[in-house]
Order: structure tokens, then C-alpha cells, then sequence
């Protein structure tokens, strides 16, 4: 007898190894993009276009899981998976009337039949009672429980208490009342019967049946209390779309909940939970702002912003475009689109002056016609200025102070920067770094931007923008501290039409008003916005000033109070201007890669004590005292190292490559 035992042990056992519960169902769920404090932001369906989203018995509340186990299930924790005087009663009522009365499954039995739907046939109901018997050997009763509250049907393509609770009342399983608990018990039993949105009545009646037959499990309204069902399904949690999109489609993202076992189902499922740096009530409003200005847009125009935690280099809210919009091409995220930023770009490029000793903010420039070679800029007005200071030609975002300077700075150096801060240039396959660069003549993206302004109001340090939370990346400096703060402090200004005060602020507009820039920085944000057309037409008489700078000040009264208190104390300018007059070469830049041997190259300095001297591979080169530039010929192909001497004995050195 015992052998005989034996033996049918072993072969339950081998079936059981052989043809294990399919949970592929309870695996496949939705993704959810939560923000940095764990609040839903956005979720996306699970294959096949499901609503499924996991739950557990923490999800729920106390009188959700009482009144679900009084009204299925009153043995659940006593009984192994089926339940003899259940199965019992279901028979005899069945011999009795000759149809099924009830039908005596156990939540485990329900919960196999969730994951693997059959017909219902006395076949079915044998296979039910051996899977929830497998079930029970492998799972607590929490998690049996965790696999009924994912999968239960609510209706539609609806799966689940969490699902249910977001469509039908729009807010978490959490935070659900009794009666609406007992509405999300009584659906699953004739889930496209009791959809409250195509049978409000019988969906009532069912909620009244629970609640008089169940009240003592609920600490809640009688059945004639419970107030009216939901007639309308509400749509799901849609934040950050362009955003949750594409972390979802980024395996490396995709976190697996905590599990309670190493065979627990929360442990095997693929249960997407991405928490991001972003702050749900800032990404709200953040939409609600675009939303807004797209109501006043031209046709097919649309709107990127992008607001970024200043010191952690966070993002804090991402509005990729009008998301859905066919007409204004809502599929692509625009904070990613390649454009050109105009005079957006200016204040990295006069920082970057400042570090060389070029200028200072009231060094006076001369805003005149001017040619360099071939290339004559003007004035977005057409007119010019006169004589004016460094931070009035900033200010004033005059253009041909802005290529002089460049011109004298050298364009690879500032192509190099840019790179170095987190804004690669990208210019036309085979162009060189170039003059236009000073104006916007490249491509670069709102997420860029955004990092090299966080480089500005960060003290010149520079450091990936992140979406995910984690260790920050190390930051680099790539502007002088005291030339980076330099250059925001000339930016901080009022805004034209009112708004907060103490925020540096810099628009750009780019040729025929393809692109209308806005960013700013304040002691703790850094903030961008973009207004153009996804197919880059011109927008007639747009400007960065009357499009996209309202937008910016009204974000910045949508942030938190105390970073406004305005940019950090500056240096005092005497500080400032010792810092910018140490001895250093303004090209070539360390790593600078020359295009021919051959070609006459102008090797400059500044700062430092004249006369100046300067050497290649140690042999001094002809140069008048009293300049900060020297020429010399590269003989040929190689690596060289160029020096610079002041008269203190102060050196600044180099490495270039000549190809």
C-alpha cells in the first residue's frame, strides 16, 4: 500500500513539474510611469491592448478584500485550493433544479480559471481544481489573492482592481469607498452584464445585492445609500505620453515589483513600474500651459517645454508636442527634435568670452556693418546700434558684436564647448565649425539646450539631464565659474508682460521664423520652451520673444516658491575680472584636431602680462610684443605642442593634432 502511495505521489509530482500553471496572462501588464515620489503619471496597455495593470492585497483596501472573501470565498484561508462542502453544495443544488445554482469555485479555482479561460464544461471545472491545487503548493494566499485582483474582469478591456478603480472612478484601488469596492466585487461575476457604463441599473443592483447580503464585512453605506454607479468610463492616466512612451520601449527601464518569494507571481511578472525624476503636479501644469498656448497657435504650430531640477540636472516636467494631434504631428517628441536655437545660443558663446579674456560685461563693442571675408551679418531689425556694452549687446541679442566675438574666440573652440556641455553642434555632413555658429547656424535640441543652460546657471559645471533617479552623474566644468555666472547674471531681467522676478532669461528666433525660443534659469530651475511647426515651415512674424517667452514666465510662477528667490549671489566684478585675467591660450583649444598641414593658423592668448611669447615644440615663434595672437605654418601632418609665456613667467600649454 505504501509503495502504491509512493508512486502515485511521484507521479503527481512529475505532472506537476511537467505542466505547471501558465501565468503568461498575470506577466503580461501594462507599464506604469510613476514620478519621483511614486504618484502615477501615465500608463501605457499590456499586449493586445488590455488594460491589465498587477495588483496585490496592498493595493486595496481592507473592506475591498473582507467583502470579496465573504461574498466568494469564506474558507479562503482554510481550505487548500477547493473546497469540499462548496463543490457539495453546488452539486446537490444542481441535481435539484437541473441548471447551475453556483458554482462552488474557490477564489483559487477562479483565480486558475482567470489565467488559463476555458469553457465552462465539467471538464473545465476538473482542470480548475487541479491547477488551484497546484496553485496553493506553490503560492501564499496573498499571492493567490494578487493573481484574482490583476486578472478579475471588469468589463471591456478592463482586467483588475487597480484598472477598475482608475476607469470607473478615476482614482486608485487605494482610495476606494465601500460601495465603490463592493461595485468592482460584483463585476467581475457578469463583467460585460454589469458594465456600469452600459448597464447602470443592473450594476446597481448587483452593488445593493452585495452590500445587504455582506454589510458586517464593510464599515460602510446600506445598499440604498451607496449613492448612483459611474455611467461613463473615465480615460486612463495620460502624463508625459511622449515621455512614458519611450522609457517603456527602453527594456533597461522595465523594474520588476517586489515579490514575496523566488516563485512568487509578482517575482515572475513583468510588471513595469518606471519611476522617473519628474514632479506630477509641475508635469500638470506643464501641460495644462501648452495646451493652453496651442489654443492661440497658428495652424500645425505646437509646443515643447521642458523644466529641469538645477543642481541635480533633474527633469522635473517634459512636454514633447500636443500628443494624439495627427495635424500637428502629436507622435513625435519635439523635445528631441533637431532645430535651430538662433540667438538662444549667445549666452554660452559670450561666457565663453569672458573665460578667454576677451571681453567683460562693459567692455563696449562696436554694433556696426562689418564683413568678415564673405559674410556680413545684420541685426534681426536690419539697424544697428552704435557703441554699446558687452551686456547690452547680449541683452539686446545684437548679432555682429556676437560674430566678432566668435571671430576673435575661433568657432572649433566653441564647437568644442558646446560638445563639452552636453549641446553637440550638428552642422551639414562635411561643414566645418564656422561664424554662423554665433547666431544659431546649427542644430540642436530642447533637451540640449536645456543642459547647456543648466551648465550656465550651475557655475559652468555640466552634467547629463536625467530622467531616471539614480547616482548623478559627476559634473564637469566647461565654463569659468566666475564666466558662466558672468554671463547669467546680464540675463537675469524683468519679463516684458509681468511675471516673477530674479530670473535670467534669453530668447531666440531662428531664420524665417521656423523656430521661437524661451529659456531661463533661477536658483534651483532651468527651464526651455519651443514654438515652431514639426515640419519646420515658417511661422509668418514668429518670434522667440512673443511666442515662446510668455509660456516661459508662466512656468516659472507654476515652480516651487523658494527657488525663486533669483540666481545665486554673483561674484563682485573685481573678482570676476582677476579670475578672467589669468594667462591662458584662446586657441588652440586642448585636443584640437587642424584640418590641413600647410595652412597659416593664428595661435591667440589672453589674460597674462605682456610682452607674450609663444612656442611650438619649444621654438619660439615671431610675434609683436605687444599682441596676444601669433602666426605659424604647420610643416606637416603630426601632433605639436603649443606654449604661451607672459612676461611674470606665467605658462598656458596645448596639444593639437595637424591631419
Amino acid at each position: 500500500m505504501a509503495l502504491v502511495l509512493a508512486l502515485v505521489l511521484a507521479l503527481a509530482l512529475a505532472l506537476d513539474r511537467a505542466l505547471p500553471p501558465d501565468l503568461s496572462r498575470f506577466r503580461a501588464v501594462g507599464t506604469e510611469v510613476l514620478d519621483r515620489e511614486g504618484r502615477l503619471l501615465s500608463v501605457l496597455p499590456a499586449p493586445g491592448g488590455v488594460w491589465r495593470l498587477r495588483t496585490d492585497v496592498r493595493d486595496v483596501p481592507p473592506e475591498l478584500l473582507a467583502l470579496l472573501l465573504a461574498a466568494e470565498d469564506r474558507r479562503f484561508r482554510q481550505h487548500p485550493g477547493v473546497d469540499p462542502l462548496a463543490l457539495g453544495r453546488a452539486a446537490l443544488q444542481w441535481l435539484r433544479a437541473g441548471r447551475v445554482v453556483s458554482g462552488g469555485s474557490t477564489l483559487t479555482m477562479q483565480a486558475a480559471r482567470l489565467l488559463e479561460p476555458r469553457p465552462r464544461t465539467l471538464r473545465s471545472k476538473a482542470i480548475e481544481i487541479l491547477r488551484a491545487l497546484q496553485l496553493e503548493a506553490r503560492f501564499s494566499k496573498d499571492e493567490i489573492l494578487g493573481l484574482w485582483l490583476t486578472l478579475a474582469p471588469m468589463g471591456g478591456n478592463l482586467e483588475g482592481v487597480r484598472a477598475g478603480a482608475l476607469a470607473w472612478f478615476g482614482r486608485p484601488a487605494a482610495g476606494l469607498g465601500p460601495a465603490e469596492a463592493a461595485l468592482l466585487v460584483a463585476i467581475p461575476r457578469r463583467p460585460e452584464a454589469l458594465r456600469p457604463d452600459r448597464h447602470p441599473e443592473a450594476a446597481a443592483a448587483a452593488r445593493a445585492t452585495l452590500l445587504r447580503r455582506h454589510a458586517p464585512a464593510l464599515a460602510g453605506p446600506g445598499p440604498d445609500e451607496a449613492g448612483p454607479v459611474p455611467r461613463a468610463r473615465l480615460a486612463m492616466p495620460r502624463l508625459a505620453p511622449h515621455l512614458a512612451r519611450e522609457l517603456a520601449q527602453d527594456p533597461v527601464t522595465r523594474v520588476q515589483g517586489p515579490g514575496s518569494g523566488d516563485h512568487a507571481p509578482a517575482a515572475d511578472a513583468a510588471a513595469a513600474r518606471i519611476v522617473t525624476t519628474l514632479d506630477l503636479p509641475l508635469q500638470r501644469a506643464a501641460e495644462a500651459i501648452a495646451a493652453e498656448a496651442l489654443r492661440g497657435l497658428p495652424e500645425r504650430a505646437t509646443v515643447a517645454l521642458l523644466v529641469a531640477d538645477l543642481r541635480a540636472h533633474a527633469v522635473r516636467a517634459l512636454v514633447g508636442g500636443e500628443f494624439g494631434s495627427a495635424r500637428r504631428a502629436g507622435s513625435l517628441d519635439l523635445t528631441r527634435a533637431v532645430r535651430s536655437p538662433g540667438s538662444a545660443l549667445k549666452p554660452a558663446l559670450y561666457a565663453l568670452g569672458f573665460e578667454a579674456g576677451l571681453a567683460g560685461p562693459e567692455t563696449l563693442l562696436a554694433d556696426l556693418p562689418r564683413r568678415f571675408g564673405g559674410y556680413a551679418p545684420e541685426n534681426f531689425d536690419r539697424g544697428f546700434a552704435g557703441r554699446v556694452t558687452v551686456a547690452d549687446a547680449l541683452r539686446q541679442s545684437l548679432n555682429l558684436p556676437a560674430v566678432a566675438l566668435l571671430d576673435a574666440l575661433g568657432p572649433i573652440r566653441f564647437a568644442a564647448a558646446l560638445k563639452a556641455a552636453g549641446a553637440p553642434p550638428r552642422l551639414p555632413p562635411g561643414a566645418d565649425p564656422a561664424l554662423p555658429l554665433a547666431l544659431g547656424g546649427l542644430g540642436t535640441t530642447l533637451r540640449e539646450m536645456t543642459a547647456l543652460y543648466a551648465a550656465l546657471g550651475d557655475h559652468g559645471r555640466a552634467a547629463p539631464l536625467r530622467l531616471l533617479p539614480g547616482p548623478e552623474a559627476a559634473a564637469r566644468p566647461v565654463f569659468a565659474p566666475s564666466a558662466a555666472d558672468l554671463a547669467a547674471a546680464i540675463l537675469v531681467q524683468p519679463f516684458p508682460g509681468g511675471g516673477p522676478a530674479g530670473i535670467a532669461w534669453k530668447t531666440g528666433t531662428s531664420w524665417g521664423g521656423r523656430d521661437a525660443w524661451a529659456m531661463g534659469m533661477d536658483a534651483g530651475h532651468v527651464a526651455g520652451v519651443w514654438v515652431g511647426r514639426p515640419d519646420g515651415t515658417p511661422i509668418p512674424g514668429a518670434t522667440g520673444a512673443r511666442l515662446a517667452l510668455p509660456l516661459l514666465a508662466r512656468l516659472f510662477e507654476r515652480l516651487p516658491p523658494a527657488p525663486r528667490a533669483g540666481l545665486p549671489a554673483r561674484p563682485a566684478q573685481a573678482a570676476a575680472g582677476a579670475a578672467l585675467d589669468r594667462l591662458r591660450l584662446a586657441f588652440p583649444p586642448p585636443g584640437a584636431v587642424l584640418a590641413a598641414a600647410g595652412e597659416p593658423v593664428t595661435l591667440r592668448a589672453a589674460g597674462g602680462r605682456r610682452p607674450l611669447t609663444f612656442l611650438v615644440d619649444g621654438s619660439p615663434l615671431p610675434a609683436e610684443p605687444a599682441r596676444r595672437e601669433a602666426a605659424w605654418t604647420p610643416p606637416g601632418p603630426g601632433f605639436y605642442r603649443v606654449t604661451v609665456l607672459d612676461a611674470a613667467g606665467e605658462a598656458a600649454r596645448a596639444e593639437l593634432r595637424v591631419r
